[in-house]
């Protein structure tokens, strides 16, 4: 071994170098710290790196420089390793005053602008093997600037501005094309990139991605982009973590974006690719509440989404209402009606396909009718029906459980046929047909009254008599029919009336007769119970 190489160096345990300590020290203000004052022919002298930027090859470039006094041969390939390199071994002063080595990569840095768009590239690809110093440093900064910076103009170069197009393969223009070439070399203009970036390592996506939102980039573009990245990495990744370090990079950039700007459909199939990926609950969370956002886009076929493994239960039901509470998480009131009415009529749609589920609880289905406010729906009619499937399938509910999910009707928002339906359907609770019998008598009193203003000449128009019962009973409202002398046009009416105000009074009775036998057995219990207690009494 020569006697002038007193140093040995360990480079992340891929190969040793022995190097002269007073020549690297020299140049490189960190060895110098170390062993600047350390006397020739001192043995043992050794430095293990398990970071060094680059690696074995990176070192060599290193010591090339150190022992040919400060010259090497500087290109786009290795000026990103000799950079990262320097500032690692601190090189920003000679120690010797020397030419430094972060001096020459710093001077060719600065003529990036004059670099190909291939060499850009190379440059940026050997950062990816420099983490974290290259980030640190700027240097990936640096590239990424010059790279932005020609997109951008690509960009805005192109003859009509792109927007941002919902689900079509390329970018719909906001201007007509005079020709289909015209068009294609639109398109080419703001996604020639799209390829090339493609083969970035996620963490280097989420720089550029940054940057480009700060450079105030088309987000139709970029979201096309990102949206182009997941499924090309997705087409070459080979383990799972790829995949779900991809999907992570990619929802996090687009959660930055206007939402205006996102594909809701491609949105909703990312969801899909999710349902076997365990990404991270923080990403999941961004994503749900992007697509509930964009909840008024969705169809049923979007929503039926299986359930999670392990669960008994068909669909998602649990994923939708997170979704409806990302759709109305600023409040009802700040949602637009026709927005949120779309919304109802959606999940009316899926509460009637999830409620022949047998393993649906009552508090999710109530949970699923409760999401949104009453104003959404106009009529209840779709809640009742699906009410009814959901009571047929689980036929083994209590009266108290059926109770609580009739909790979610509103009865003045039914039908008459829906009303009528209800009041004989003996599946429902007896207090839930009592109050669509409420809602009958106060709605035909109410059009009763406006018949009789309607029509002046009616001699005995139809009467309401209020009585209370002498007993502990509960007021009852009896309606009967007056001699009714309607016009022509309103004899159809009159018949229809009629009709109903015979069924109303078939039904009180009903409830009258239900309420005594219920008062009776009510007042036979507690005669039991108090008997019971006065037995033993009576034995002794």
């Amino acid at each position: 071994m020569d006697v002038s190489c007193d140093l040995e160096m360990d480079v992340n345990g891929e190969e040793i170098f022995i190097v002269d300590k007073n020549v690297i020290c020299s140049y490189s203000g960190r060895i110098n710290k170390l062993f600047g004052k350390t006397k020739r022919g001192t043995k043992y002298l050794k430095v293990i790196f398990h970071d060094f930027p680059g690696g074995a090859e990176s070192f060599e470039l290193i010591t090339r420089f150190c022992y040919n006094k400060g010259k090497i041969e500087i290109n786009h390939i290795n000026v990103s390793t000799l950079y990262c390199a320097a500032c690692y071994m601190e090189m920003e002063k000679s120690v010797s005053g020397n030419q430094n080595l972060f001096e020459l990569t710093e001077n060719s840095l600065a003529d990036i602008r004059y670099w190909t768009w291939s060499e850009l590239l190379d440059a940026l690809k050997q950062c990816q093997n420099l983490i974290p110093v290259a980030s640190s440093s700027g240097v990936i900064d640096k590239y990424l600037d010059s790279l932005i910076g020609r997109v951008a103009s690509s960009c805005e170069t192109s003859p009509c501005p792109s927007t941002s197009s919902a689900d079509s393969s390329g970018f719909r223009l906001s201007c007509d094309s005079k020709s289909t070439e015209s068009f294609k070399n639109s398109i080419f203009r703001a996604t020639w990139w799209f390829e090339d970036l493609a083969a970035f390592e996620p963490f280097l996506i989420d720089i550029l991605a940054k940057q480009m939102v700060s450079r105030n980039l088309d987000h139709g573009i970029l979201s096309k982009f990102l949206f182009y990245y997941q499924k090309s990495r997705f087409a070459s990744a080979k383990i799972m973590d790829e995949k779900c370090k991809t999907m992570e990079t990619v929802i996090e950039k687009l959660y930055l974006l206007d939402l205006s700007c996102i594909s809701f459909k491609t949105l909703f199939g990312m969801l899909r690719i999710t349902l076997n990926l365990k990404i991270s609950k923080c990403s999941r969370n961004k994503l749900e509440s992007m697509i509930g956002s964009l909840l008024d886009q969705a169809t049923l076929d979007n929503l039926l989404l299986p359930s999670p493994v392990g669960s008994s239960y068909l669909y998602d039901v649990n994923l939708v209402l997170r979704l409806l509470k990302s759709f109305i998480s600023k409040g009802a009131c700040c949602v637009p009606l026709t927005r949120l009415k779309k919304v109802a009529s959606l999940i009316d749609l899926y509460i009637a396909e999830v409620a022949p589920d047998p393993c649906l609880k009552p508090y999710k289905f109530l949970a699923l009718v409760k999401s949104l406010p009453e104003s959404a729906r106009d009529s209840y009619d779709a809640i009742y029906h699906a009410t009814v499937m959901y009571f047929e399938v689980h036929s083994g509910l209590c009266e108290e459980e059926k109770m609580k999910v009739c909790s979610g009707l509103k009865y003045e928002k039914l039908s008459t046929e829906g009303c009528n339906h209800l009041a004989q359907n003996k599946k429902f609770p007896t207090k839930s047909a009592g109050q669509a019998l409420i809602t009958q008598q106060v709605r035909l009193k109410s059009l009763l009254q406006e018949t009789n203003q309607a029509s002046p000449y009616i001699n005995s128009p139809c009467s309401f008599v209020e009585t209370e019962n002498t007993g502990k009973e509960d007021q009852q409202i009896v309606l009967y029919a007056g001699k009714l002398d309607l016009s022509t046009e309103n004899e159809k009416l009159k018949v229809h009336l009629q009709g109903m105000q015979c069924r109303v009074l078939e039904l009180e009775k009903v409830c009258r007769k239900m309420q005594n036998q219920m008062a009776k057995m009510l007042k036979s219990r507690v005669s039991s119970h108090n008997n019971a207690r006065s037995l033993p009494r009576l034995c002794s």
